[in-house]
């Protein structure tokens, strides 16, 4: 989530061991500052997707009552639908984030609005507020279970509500068993790609470069896993293809910074036969390039024909519960 430029690539003299260390800790709490307005406006954004949760489920139009009835009652599932709010404000700005990441690792734009300073510094201060906002989605999630949990007593409460959130496999129940760890993966691998940026002289620009491509994976996950359990998108409508829509420009900004990434290093020549070091690495290049491509391909496929998915709106709906354990 954070962009690919450093001291070293621009070929100026990094600084000493001891001053890195204090130029990382200050970049951290001045990233910290300059996100203040970012995590303001995201929390203004989740309190109107909240608010607009509650007045479908008052009105009787809630996709997610649709999908479990019983949750009919916004005063007493009002943390579910906070946790819902936090988890699409999160998945709009993970979008942005990524957007702007690839806008500054690919093919360098003749016009842009602002700097590339102004730009990397949001790219910085999203991913940040991104990292708070799935947290956020998680916290609640978490409490809407001790909350439903009211049979258990007050430590084996917390810790179901605790271990169905955080604890990768522990949740049991229907689409959640392979929906929840996507979630959890994504939360995991955000916060250390994201936090690592401010340790790259530590460890080395290269390898935080290398780890820091992995940040797409997070992104993939966190779609993957509104897509399965988000259920808002459950039914193959409209939202549902808005958000496959969405990922489109994320897929061709993608494509394109593969195809014309901004360090030269990363360009795809010509295979080079005398040098079998090199050779794998053209390897990977190219198939990326060309799994980039087949995403592109199939997400124009999946939004024109429309199977995307959703299920099937049923005449009666489920009276499912949302932690409902089965037996073994």
């Amino acid at each position: 989530m954070l962009p690919e430029t450093t001291p070293e690539d621009d070929g100026r003299t990094a600084p000493p061991a001891r001053d890195r260390r204090q130029a990382d800790r200050v970049a951290l709490r001045a990233d910290l500052r300059a996100a203040l307005p970012d995590a303001t406006a995201a929390v203004v954004v989740t309190a109107a997707v909240f608010a607009f949760f509650w007045a479908r489920m008052e009105s009787g139009d809630s996709a997610t009552v649709a999908v479990m009835p019983f949750m009919d009652d916004a005063g007493t599932y009002w943390m579910y639908l906070l946790s819902q709010a936090f988890g699409w404000s999160g998945l709009l700005w993970a979008w942005g984030t990524v957007m702007l990441g690839l806008l500054l690792s690919g093919p360098r734009p003749a016009r842009l609005p602002v700097s590339r300073q102004v730009l990397e510094r949001w790219h910085r201060t999203t991913s940040l507020t991104t990292m708070a906002l799935m947290f956020a989605h998680a916290l609640m999630f978490a409490a809407e279970l001790v909350r439903y949990e009211a049979q258990l007593a007050w430590a084996e409460r917390l810790w179901a509500g605790f271990a169905d959130t955080f604890v990768p496999g522990w949740y049991d129940s229907g689409t959640g068993r392979i929906a929840i760890p996507l979630g959890q993966g994504a939360l995991y691998l955000a916060v250390p790609l994201g936090l690592l940026f401010y340790v790259r002289h530590r460890i080395g620009a290269n390898t935080w470069r290398r780890l820091h491509r992995f940040v797409i994976v997070v992104y993939v996950l966190s779609v993957w896993h509104t897509l399965l359990y988000g259920t808002n998108v459950w039914y193959g409508e409209r939202p549902r293809t808005l958000l496959w829509l969405l990922q489109l420009p994320v897929a061709v900004l993608l494509l394109l910074r593969l195809l014309r990434p901004a360090r030269r290093a990363e360009r795809l020549g010509a295979p080079r036969r005398d040098q079998g070091a090199s050779l794998p690495g053209w390897v990977v290049r190219a198939v990326g390039r060309v799994a980039a491509v087949a995403v592109v391909v199939g997400l124009i496929v999946v939004v024109a024909s429309g199977r995307d998915g959703g299920r099937e709106r049923p005449a009666e709906p489920p009276a499912t519960s949302p932690h409902a354990h089965e037996p073994e």
